[in-house]
């Protein structure tokens, strides 16, 4: 076997598609002849099989790498060891061992016996490189001359047949063993024994000592060649050979089918014609289609194989025969191995990891890239994907999402699909409803039929008489299915030339059903019935080492396979071999190989047979028995010396005997997972109707999905759900599968990783874990139980903190490389239709929550998208300047409207697009112009012309008036016809002073025009004229109405007002305004009218209550980013931003019903806890002069408490049991928590001071309140009832132009502030002085003392955090952080013992950090930014943006756990660790080289940088 990297042309011939040569493949699995006499070595075998075998297949298996023996001759009889066929079929065994091992391939176990020389020859003596495959095992007994003359009975040496000692027999016997010595002295092992009439005893000392060191022997020879080979494969491994290897396999495939190929020219000649037109120009793909059978994928291959010379000899190529390979039968897999193909073909970069990570981006990615290929205007790409009926996402789909339905030029795709009762070939021409499309593949001439048998014959070297010639054709009447072809041929071939066979069947069917009756006469039909049943039932195929084991646990095979013989051994029973192979044998053509999960597996290569093994061997109960065997394989439930009860028929009584089936562990080592297992389990258990079993031990098992995600991907653990859901009646099952679908976000982020897995987990499902304790409740055992036993420094949730099932969100997704710009729902299809700034049109089916089109031909930000015609049109608007009309079915572009006046690119832009569907015209406004196009033909019905110097700011067509209405900048209102485009009148807008129109929404029924203006005027604009319906106080934002007009939003600063329908317009619905934490940007009423969506800049979405008066329902957290768009469809919302690439969907169905458990509604991040954990304090919602306290127990709110002022700040003193609340009338009150007492009051020092912070210090015995530049120390003693507090002790200006952000203050009277330029000052009351510390390069969010008081941690919203010696007045430590979506430091706290701080980012992570040397020990993202964190004994609990307090214990068993780097998966993050003392050192260093670099010319003066500076990304 030859290992080596491909030569760099081979892999570019294999990249273009190019036939010719092809590379052998690399072996996959570890395969081992037996060659031994099968009389005198049983005592050997017995002893390799309890456990030499059982040892190297634990290794094998902790390599990756699946372990099979093959030994032809264990468990027959003797008469069936010695002949002809078998000696055959053991010389084929051998060629296969040796090509397809990795390492050993061959073993000689040999006594006196020479029927295995012919073994011998072609397993060592054939072959180059077999000594380091193979190993001779020689028993030599002492003095068996003298014996076997005594006793004519020995079975160990051959004899004439009047009993005789064959002489020549021992000659070539002694001549081989010389021969070997010779040739291949290493592979020699030779074991002399005494003599025993037994031969070899096991109970005999000596012989066990013997059988021991054989065992070793062979344990040792067999691992360390697979080693050898491991470590030749790896040197000569490259990267993408796991691509290489998919290209090879299907171009042999294709070779091989296209060896016979005959006929079919006329239409090879008119697809090449049809492609060449094609090739210049936009076309749709290729469909061809035709019965089972009929030679589509011949076709397909022999297509693929022309291309160079239809299109080029540049042509790349890409051919995949789908279902044949595993990469080639689900979408996700065959989209990332073709996009990898054409990217390395064309020299383009790879599609990154964050585009892996999610199929949605795949798919975009695939259609960008066929876009990125036309536009090269050189080689042509042809995509020939065969047998759509096997790829697993089409079978029952309704959309194909990722198909293009329409090629751009130089880019051609070709599919194939049976027409029939498969429905792939109606799934296809629903989307691609062109009929010119379709290609029938028809039958083949009489004639090309005839042709098509003699190549077969010829490639066979095999040849018929007359008789069976003209019987074959008196058969095969005008048979032109090349399928019902082979199946003759097969038939035919078997035919002896003395014999008159039967008449062929006259259909596929029966000739397959002809088949299966042959074998059966041949094998026994319980055998064959078993072999075809199991490889049918399996998910994805058997290896031949599977199906041996599967045979082995089936006790009604074995019953029948032992009915005239017993078996070998008395403590082992296993399938013999010898039986498989003659049976794989005479299958032949039947079986495919498929390459999967690094091994090979066998699988039926005919849908025909498929169906057949269906109807004959796998009806009623014999479907559940199969998966139920099956599921007992891969769970391992007989594994491991686990032994099973069976009655031989000669025996007559049970036996307890082991049947040495590989074990089925789900990780064979800490990187390898067992693949296999994890996709077939699921599967068997599912249809053996164990489903208990399934929930226990795959779905409610964390071991089973963390292995399952890390080993493939949050779609695969999807995948399992989804498949298996439908059939259990478990809410539960719901519950996990919905916890892994709100994990996206942060695998996402973090990349799939176990302690990621066990927290999101843990955090979502243990509120549910006692309500639900038989699935959810043992999941979070499991994992708590993990965590007790992580040997990693981890962050470990102690409840649950992460939005749970069951809540609003119903999906996170992302498909878009840019931010999305706007957003529409086509309801009655549940699409949703999305635009981003790179121009992409994205259609989303939301019931299946995948991208169903990417949409391409926009070169510019979309700014508009309006669906229409039953959510089956779309019309979009981009700043390219064109409109663009989709199907959104189809996902065909119907026509591009160029809407600019001119070639100039830098005119005005279109703003607002209009749709009349009664009269099926499309409206585009801009800032100059107006243009009306007819929506059938795209023809301009008429083009307005305005005035530069004033644009139009808005514009409304109002169908009931037929009247077209604009706004311009000045204020002036223009009156057109909506028909004709003919102006009608203008008029200027009365009492308008030096404002502009900001905003506008049309409002059909009232036939007006509401207008929002830059100081805060909201207008109603008609053709009778204009009126002031309301002035707020700030510019309006954005103005919406509700689907039937009945109510008005409008959004102005922080708030929203509401506005009711009346006769004269609209009059405020509301007392109250909806008030937010920061700028409102858009808004959505839900379809009743009883909810109105709300979002801001903050990155929130609130969800309001209409029909209780604005009462808030529910915060929502968007992408992490201003929420700029919100589009409603029913009771579900997306929330979308500019500045994100994902969008959230959320079903408000429930929003009227508090969900268990509630989260406590803050906007604000104001927020306070006490009694450890039990409340939490945050200003009350809409009323910021009041304090909430919240039960967090009972999911409700307690109390409130009356400040009578807006709250600005809350610190709570836990000991002392007192809530203080800075006001922003500069008073500080203070409220018992355990008591209605007096409130104590502090004033400021100055009238009208806003208090900025406040602090405690850690015994509470001191107070600091800060102003803008005003620091007040009091003094908190304990007093009774109460504690009493006196001051202020120390009162000092900070003398800086700047305010101050953040305090902190000591026992000591010690007072450290940060400023909002970053400036950072430690001051002493005592003395009156100032130090300043080394600036932040921003605003100082968050300073915090160790409870000793001797450090310092301060953060910026530069993502900067220090460590500072408060003794020393120095910094020691400097973190930098940059992540790729939100930079900077919220809170930060010291653990109990001062050992780490806990830090919370803006990037909505945790990290903890070592003080002792500044090492990072661990990330955790929590989805929601951390308002602050509070340290308990063993971790902290800190509230968050989500409503929810993260309660977790910081566990760190191991002192260097921290050199695993708990970043290494971040995607787009760096941290950088800075130690001062390091940097003195380094700087004391380089100056004393620099005091000896006279003396030392032209030594280079080393720095020590790279110990100053750990940078990990």
């Amino acid at each position: 076997m030859s290992v080596g990297p491909l030569s760099p042309s081979t892999r570019r011939r294999l990249l273009r598609g190019e036939a010719g040569p092809l590379p052998a493949p690399p072996p996959s699995s570890v395969a081992i002849f037996i060659s031994s006499t099968a009389s005198d070595m049983d005592a050997e075998r017995e002893a390799l099989q309890s456990t030499a075998y059982p040892e190297v297949q634990t290794f094998c298996q902790k390599h990756g790498l699946m372990f099979e023996v093959v030994d032809l001759r264990w468990g027959i009889r003797n008469i069936e060891a010695t002949d002809h066929l078998t000696t055959e079929l053991c010389l084929e065994e051998i060629g296969r061992c040796c090509k397809t091992s990795i390492g050993p391939a061959f073993v000689v176990s040999v006594s006196g016996g020479t029927a295995i020389e012919w073994e011998i020859e072609r397993g060592l003596l054939s072959s180059e490189d077999q000594d380091q495959r193979a190993t001779v095992f020689l028993r030599e007994i002492q003095d068996v001359h003298k014996h076997v003359l005594e006793d004519c009975a020995l079975r160990m040496v051959d004899r004439l047949a009047d009993g005789c000692l064959d002489t020549d027999a021992q000659s070539l016997l002694s001549n081989l063993k010389a021969h070997i010595t010779d040739v291949h002295p290493g592979v020699l092992k030779v074991h002399r024994l005494p003599w025993s009439r037994d031969l070899v005893n096991p109970k005999n000392q000596t012989h066990a000592r013997y059988l021991k060191e054989l065992g070793e022997q062979f344990v040792a020879r067999a691992n360390h060649q697979v080693l050898e080979h491991l470590c030749e494969l790896d040197m000569a491994r490259q990267e993408m050979a796991w691509l290489y290897q998919e290209i090879r396999y299907h171009l042999w495939q294709s070779s091989e089918v296209t060896q016979t190929f005959c006929g079919r020219q006329e239409l090879l000649a008119r697809l090449g014609q049809q492609l060449r037109q094609d090739d210049s120009k936009p076309h749709t793909p290729l469909v061809l289609f035709g019965v089972p059978g009929i030679g589509k994928t011949a076709l397909m291959c022999k297509l693929a194989e022309q291309m160079p010379r239809l299109l080029g000899h540049k042509t790349v190529t890409v051919l995949r025969l789908l279902g044949t390979s595993q990469m080639s039968s689900d979408a996700r897999s065959l989209l990332k191995s073709i996009c990898f193909q054409v990217c390395l073909a064309y020299g383009l970069p790879l599609p990154p990891a964050q585009v892996l990570d999610a199929h949605s981006r795949v798919v975009q990615f695939f259609h960008v890239l066929l876009h990125t290929v036309s536009c090269r205007n050189f080689e042509s790409l042809v995509l020939l994907l065969d047998a759509m009926d096997d790829l697993d996402s089409i079978r029952h789909a309704r959309r194909v999402p990722w198909l293009p339905l329409n090629c751009p030029p130089r880019v051609h795709l070709i599919l194939s699909a049976c027409s029939g009762v498969w429905g792939v070939l109606d799934t296809l021409q629903r989307v691609l409803p062109n009929p010119e499309a379709y290609w029938e593949v028809k039958p083949l001439s009489g004639n090309q039929g005839q042709e098509m048998i003699q190549r077969l014959l010829a490639a066979a070297k095999r040849t018929l008489s007359p008789v069976h010639t003209d019987l074959l054709w008196a058969s095969l009447p005008d048979c032109g299915n090349p399928g019902r072809l082979r199946l003759a041929f097969e038939e035919a071939r078997k035919w002896a030339s003395f014999t008159v066979p039967a008449p062929l069947a006259s259909t596929a069917e029966e000739a397959t059903h002809q088949l299966c009756a042959r074998l059966e006469q041949t094998h026994g039909r319980l055998l064959v019935a078993r072999v075809l049943g199991y490889i049918v039932s399996s998910r994805h195929g058997l290896s031949e080492a599977e199906l041996k084991d599967v045979l082995s646990l089936d006790d009604e095979v074995l019953q029948a396979v032992y009915r005239d013989w017993t078996p070998p051994s008395k403590e082992l029973l296993r399938f013999p071999p010898l039986l498989w192979v003659r049976l794989r044998r005479d299958l032949g053509y039947c079986l495919a190989r498929r390459p999967a999960d690094g091994s090979t597996l066998l699988a039926i290569a005919h849908r025909q047979l498929v169906q057949v093994v269906h109807e004959r061997y796998l009806s009623g109960s014999e479907k559940a028995e199969r998966h139920g065997v099956l599921a007992d394989f891969f769970s391992g439930t007989w594994s491991q010396g686990t032994k099973k009860l069976i009655t031989l028929p000669l025996v007559g009584k049970p036996l307890n005997l082991d049947r040495k089936v590989a074990p089925q562990p789900l990780w064979f080592s800490d990187t390898v997972a067992n693949l296999r297992k994890l996709k077939e389990l699921p599967y068997h258990l599912l249809h053996s109707g164990r489903l208990e079993e399934l929930k226990q031990e795959v779905l409610g098992s964390m071991s089973w999905i963390s292995c399952r995600g890390i080993s493939g991907s949050i779609e695969d653990l999807l995948d399992d759900f989804d498949l298996c859901a439908p059939h259990l009646d478990s809410p539960e099952v719901g519950l996990v599968r919905e916890a892994l679908q709100l994990c996206r976000p942060a695998v996402e982020l973090r990349g799939m990783e176990r302690s990621l897995l066990y927290t999101e987990l843990l955090a979502r499902l243990h509120f549910f874990a006692t309500s639900h304790p038989a699935l959810v409740g043992q999941l979070c055992q499991q994992a708590q139980s993990w965590f007790r036993l992580c040997p990693h420094c981890v962050l470990v949730p102690l409840g649950g903190f992460l939005q749970p099932p069951g809540g609003p969100l119903r999906a996170t997704l992302s498909g878009c490389h840019k931010g999305i710009t706007a957003m529409a729902w086509g309801a009655e299809e549940k699409l949703l239709v999305i635009g981003t700034q790179d121009g992409i049109v994205a259609v989303w089916d939301m019931e299946e929550q995948h991208v169903i089109h990417m949409l391409t031909g926009h070169t510019g930000e979309v700014r508009c998208v309006k669906v229409f015609a039953k959510g089956t049109l779309a019309i979009s608007a981009s700043k390219d300047y064109t409109l663009r009309l989709w199907n959104l079915l189809s996902g065909q572009e119907k026509f591009t409207i160029w809407d600019g006046s001119s070639k100039n690119l830098t005119g005005p832009q279109i703003w607002s697009l209009h749709v009349d569907e009664a009269h099926k015209v499309v409206y585009s406004a801009s800032g100059s112009k107006i243009n009306a196009w007819n929506l059938e033909t795209a023809e301009l019905v008429f083009h307005i012309l305005g005035d530069a110097s004033d644009p139009w700011m808005c514009m409304a067509v109002l169908d009931s008036q037929a009247t077209l209405l604009t706004v311009s900048r000045d204020g002036v209102v223009s009156l057109w016809n909506s028909a004709t485009g003919k102006l009608q009148g203008k008029q200027h807008m009365s009492s308008i002073k030096e404002e502009t129109p900001t905003c506008a929404v049309s409002v059909q029924k009232q036939g007006k025009l509401i207008t929002g203006f830059s100081n805060g005027s909201i207008f109603l604009v008609s053709s009778e004229g204009d009126r002031l319906l309301e002035k707020l106080p700030d510019a309006v934002r954005f103005l919406v109405v509700s689907e039937d007009e009945s109510l008005l939003a409008a959004g102005f600063g922080r708030s929203v007002r509401i506005f009711l329908a009346d006769s004269q317009g609209f009059h405020r619905f509301m007392a109250a305004d909806l008030e937010h934490e920061d700028m409102v940007e858009t808004a959505v009423f839900g379809t009743e009218n009883n909810l109105i969506i709300t979002g801001s800049l903050d990155a929130l979405v609130q969800v309001w209550s209409l029909s209780e008066q604005g009462t808030l329902l529910d915060i929502l957290e968007g992408v992490g980013a201003p929420v700029s768009l919100l589009a409603c469809c029913g009771a579900l919302v997306a929330s979308a931003s500019w500045q994100s690439s994902s969008f959230k969907v959320w079903d408000l169905s429930n929003a009227h019903r508090p969900r268990a458990p509630a989260p406590f509604l803050d906007r604000t991040g104001l927020t306070a806890v006490s009694h450890n954990g039990g409340y939490v304090y945050f200003p009350k919602i809409g009323d910021k002069n009041k304090v909430t306290i919240w039960d967090l127990a009972e999911g409700e709110e307690h109390d409130s408490l009356d400040t009578s002022s807006e709250v600005r700040c809350l610190e709570v003193a836990e000991q002392h049991k007192l809530l203080f609340t800075g006001l922003v009338s500069g008073v500080v009150l203070v409220f018992p928590l355990n008591s209605r007492q007096d409130v104590i009051c502090i004033p400021p020092p100055e009238a009208r001071k806003a208090i900025s912070c406040m602090s405690l210090s850690k015994r509470e015995d001191r107070l600091a309140i800060a102003y803008d530049n005003i620091v007040l120390v009091l003094d908190i003693s304990p007093g009774d009832p109460c504690p009493l507090i006196d001051g202020p002790r120390y009162t000092f200006y900070t003398q800086q132009p700047e305010t101050i952000s953040n305090v902190a203050v000591l026992t000591d009277y010690r007072v450290i502030y940060g400023m909002t330029n970053g400036d950072l000052f430690l001051y002493e009351c005592a003395n009156s002085k100032a130090f300043p510390l080394e600036a932040h390069r921003s605003r100082v969010t968050c300073v915090e003392v160790s409870h000793k008081e001797q450090l310092l941690a301060s953060g910026s919203e530069d993502a900067l955090l220090c460590l500072w010696d408060l003794q020393a007045c120095k910094r020691k430590f400097q973190m930098s952080y940059t992540s790729s979506y939100c930079r900077g430091v919220q809170c930060a706290c010291f653990s109990k013992d001062d050992k780490y701080v806990y830090v919370g980012l803006k990037d909505r992570s945790i990290l903890v950090w070592s003080v002792l040397d500044g090492t990072l020990l661990t990330v955790q993202f929590v989805h929601a930014v951390v308002n602050r964190i509070i340290p308990t004994t063993s971790g902290f609990i800190a509230p968050t943006r989500h409503g929810y307090l993260i309660r977790e214990r910081f566990q760190c068993l191991l002192a260097k756990a921290s050199q695993q780097d708990p970043h290494k998966n971040f995607q787009k993050a760096v941290w950088m660790v800075k130690s001062s003392q390091r940097e003195a050192l380094a700087a004391a260093a380089g100056a004393f080289q620099d005091l000896e670099s006279d003396s030392a010319q032209g030594n280079e003066s080393k720095s020590n940088k790279c110990s100053q500076v750990c940078l990990i990304v």
